[in-house]
């Protein structure tokens, strides 16, 4: 591993002792990640099974969710990812969903939250006589749970909400992240400064019927929906939020969403289980096909395996025993045949390989008398097992050739490292590849149809989402730019499960920030503290 890949390895996942100094190597987590999950379903070392599926994780070729890694072989093994709720419109239900977020939270998990239950803001309360305070004010006070338990000491907690968008309060949820300038300004001198809903991430819910709404002019929802999708494209590409989360045809109903949105359900505490195969290592699809068999037995033994935040989660599970397998490093991929970030035939002649998930589930869940996944492919972010796995994230294009990267160290910390993408980093020096005729996130921000369009078209072959973020160049305001933006997103809308965007420079503190390769090489590996304005003699932070 590259020294930011071994630093993050050690700081999220690697077991330590008693006095936090590291006690394993990659291959040493490899071998107990593979050895825990697996014994669920009694395979043990000498398996066929266990070696094909621990020499995939040591090679990086399959990398399990970070819980996984961070969580298998403890006593408390919650190893799975984020609990998919529904928020009821009761004091009962209140109650019960902030026991229930508090309790994923604490073991782990991130929460994913569809409160178009919850009856409006102002709406009359017979039994009591009062008003309604709406799903916005719940949505807050989930919110403020997520700022004060911090998973595992260090892990930032993940939160999702949404809301249907014909729901009364659906413009104020829209609206209800357009912070002041004073908070922005907060922001930007403290990313832990607090303000509405910053811990949360936000997308309103289309159905089929808002599609039908917006395309015939008849219909008495016409112009609320084309109020609601002019309204929201307008604060995203502003302020980034909300997003879009869409749930049409087969997928109808689906409205409860993880954390990062990639995976789906109709079902209250289904949970995600998520692990990704990385594709920029394999050289033949007959060994990435290999893959994708052994790696949909892993996450089916991770669902007898992984504990969970309560017992009505296991009874979902049991019923729906969703699967994640995801992709990271198809842009590394097609880089390594000097394809551009678009279709290709050969990619989806692979991708066909990715959808036999669906035939090997069923097929390893008869074999031991287990429940058949519902479904079985979802693309995940891979924010730090991307960094170890030294590949292109998800489904992204190289995020930036350079850039300075901002993470928390034991809760209390913020630290910052310039880092040169691995992916780029291997082309430019093995190569000799110009860096600055790189494809990559932000060149793309000027073709923002070109990653649409690819996202569209890979989602045929994935039965549950994609997380993607298309990045934007700058924030957008001009009122053309966000019509045409509406316009073209709306030819591809109907084909994605969600859609997210940040324009550079919406947010105060964001993690990632693009730098020029020159500034980046000549510091790679030094870690600065947050609050360092200088580095004296090359050593800061640690």
């Amino acid at each position: 591993m590259s020294p930011f890949a071994q630093a993050i390895y050690e700081q999220k996942y690697a077991f330590k002792d008693e006095n936090g100094k590291v006690i394993e190597t990659w291959n040493d987590t490899a071998y107990r990640v593979a050895k825990h999950v697996l014994g669920a379903l009694d395979y043990n070392e000498d398996s066929e099974e266990f070696q094909a599926i621990h020499s995939l994780i040591a090679e990086r070729k399959f990398m399990p969710g970070g819980r996984y890694l961070y969580a298998s072989g403890r006593p408390l093994h919650q190893t799975q990812n984020c609990l998919l709720l529904r928020a009821e419109d009761s004091r009962e239900g209140w109650a019960d969903l902030l026991h229930r977020a508090a309790m994923a939270l604490m073991t782990g998990a991130g929460i994913g939250i569809d409160y178009s239950n919850v009856r409006a803001n102002g709406t009359p309360i017979l039994k009591t006589g009062g008003l309604a305070s709406g799903p916005i004010s719940l949505m807050q006070m989930i919110n403020e749970c997520g700022r004060h338990i911090m998973q595992g000491g260090s892990r930032r907690s993940a939160i999702w909400a949404g809301l249907r968008w014909d729901h009364q309060d659906a413009m104020s949820f829209i609206r209800s992240k357009d912070w002041s300038d004073a908070v922005r300004a907060e922001k930007e001198k403290d990313f832990n400064f607090p303000a509405a809903l910053d811990m949360t991430n936000i997308s309103v819910i289309l159905n089929d019927e808002f599609f039908i709404a917006m395309d015939d002019a008849k219909n008495p929802k016409h112009g609320l929906a084309q109020e609601i999708y002019k309204a929201v494209n307008k604060r995203m590409l502003k302020t980034a939020e909300p997003g879009f989360s869409v749930d049409v045809g087969e997928n109808s109903g689906e409205t409860l969403r993880n954390a990062c949105t990639e995976v789906t359900s109709s079902d209250d505490s289904d949970i995600c289980n998520l692990g990704s195969l990385n594709m920029a290592q394999f050289d033949s699809k007959e060994d990435f096909a290999s893959a994708v068999f052994y790696g949909t037995l892993f996450l089916l033994a991770g669902t007898v395996y992984s504990h969970v935040p309560y017992e009505g989660v296991d009874v979902t599970r049991t019923k729906n025993r969703r699967l994640g397998l995801g992709l990271m490093g198809i842009h590394e991929w097609l880089l390594k045949r000097n394809y551009g970030y678009e279709p290709n035939e050969e990619l989806g002649d692979w991708l066909e390989e990715y959808a036999r998930s669906t035939d090997y589930a069923a097929m390893w869940a008869d074999r031991h008398m287990l429940s058949r996944p519902v479904k079985t492919r979802a693309i995940a972010p891979t924010g730090t097992i991307g960094i170890i796995a030294e590949t292109t994230t998800g489904i992204e294009p190289i995020f930036c050739v350079a850039y300075k990267r901002r993470y928390l160290v034991e809760g209390t910390t913020w630290k910052y490292q310039y880092v040169i993408d691995p992916t780029a980093k291997r082309l430019i020096e093995n190569y000799g590849v110009d860096p600055n005729a790189i494809e990559d996130a932000y060149s793309l921000s000027y073709n923002v149809e070109k990653r649409v369009a690819f996202q569209a078209w890979v989602q045929q072959y994935v039965d549950h989402g994609i997380s993607s973020t298309i990045n934007l160049p700058y924030v957008i305001t001009d009122e053309q730019e966000v019509q045409d933006f509406g316009e073209m997103l709306y030819k591809y809308l109907p084909q994605v499960r969600g859609v997210t965007c940040y324009p550079d420079g919406a947010r105060g503190g964001q993690p990632l920030t693009a730098v020029g390769y020159a500034v980046a090489a000549a510091q790679e590996g030094v870690v600065f503290e947050e609050t360092e304005e200088r580095c004296v003699g090359g050593a800061c932070g640690i």
